[in-house]
């Protein structure tokens, strides 16, 4: 849940003459820090004086407010306060921060390992420091004020289809290819990888490898050319090549393509098509002194 900020931040010294309170209504949450955290009484005070300018939550919710931004070298940390209304503790493992500016428009983004935070006890409430570097930053400027900062949550990996497999597949085909790709877990977070989907024999004596190209990362990734080998159960390769062409897999999609191997490629006469993959050459010079093959639509 986002929370605006519409004042200008105090510096920790500084607390503005009046405090206005929040009205009493959802849930409210009590302010405690981090055993390792040593605060004066006057920054101890501010903290407080931060949480309680707070509007209360309903029930079960997990929010993060932002407090301040301090530059720091070339970056800056961002202070913020996660509150907890769930009945149970909390404890984060990695969570993605965004930072946007008064219109909505992301200015910084970052993943944290927050193994550190230790656990959020329920109905409780935790300041935190988040040290963004340099290149985190989307904007040029931060602004003064009026910045609200949210969790990111990697959006659901969805099946992304070139023009011509739409116009190709029948709608159960392109059912079964959604049901399989939410049917194994996503890419990790910045993972591109390849999963083998059927790999045939065809009549002319080529190969035709379809994969899944999987981007698990936020941004958009363009292939030139992909060099790929083909392994049997008994992790003989069976085919090796590299394939010119011009792809582009959407940030957190998978693309279906099929490539063909020429028979001048093929490594092994009778694989052991009981298990196989698809992988990367760990020399993908000795991919370059090949023939290159062609990838089909």
């Amino acid at each position: 849940m986002i929370f605006r900020r519409k004042q200008r931040t105090q510096p920790e010294a500084e607390l503005p003459a009046q405090h206005v309170k929040q009205p009493e209504v959802g849930t409210k949450t009590t302010l405690s820090f981090h055993p390792d955290w040593q605060l004066s009484p006057e920054e101890t005070y501010v903290y407080r004086f931060y949480h309680e300018q707070l509007p209360p939550l309903q029930p079960n919710q997990i929010s993060i407010s932002g407090v301040k931004l301090v530059e720091y070298n070339d970056g800056f940390v961002a202070v913020a306060i996660l509150r907890n209304t769930l009945p149970k503790p909390v404890r984060f493992e990695r969570i993605r921060l965004l930072l946007l500016d008064e219109d909505g428009t992301a200015i910084a983004r970052k993943e944290f390992d927050m193994s550190a935070f230790g656990e959020l006890p329920p109905m409780t409430a935790r300041p935190w420091r988040f040290l963004f570097a340099a290149e985190d930053k989307l904007v040029d400027q931060l602004p003064a004020d009026g910045w609200k900062i949210a969790f990111e949550l990697t959006p659901r990996h969805r099946l992304d289809l070139e023009e011509s497999w739409e116009q190709a597949l029948s709608a159960k085909q392109r059912q079964q290819l959604q049901a399989l790709v939410d049917s194994v877990p996503p890419p990790a977070p910045g993972e591109v990888n390849f999963m083998g989907i059927e790999a045939k024999q065809l009549p002319s004596g080529e190969l035709g490898v379809t994969l899944l190209i999987r981007n698990g990362s936020d941004k958009h990734i363009h292939f030139e050319q992909i060099p790929l080998e083909v392994r049997d159960h008994a992790g003989d390769i069976v085919a090796r090549g590299l394939f010119p062409c011009h792809l582009e897999v959407k940030a957190h999609t998978s693309k279906p393509w099929t490539f063909l191997f020429p028979p001048e490629l093929l490594h092994k006469a009778e694989p052991d098509w009981t298990s196989w993959k698809v992988t990367i050459p760990s020399s993908p010079a000795q991919s370059e002194k090949q023939e290159t093959p062609s990838s089909d639509e």
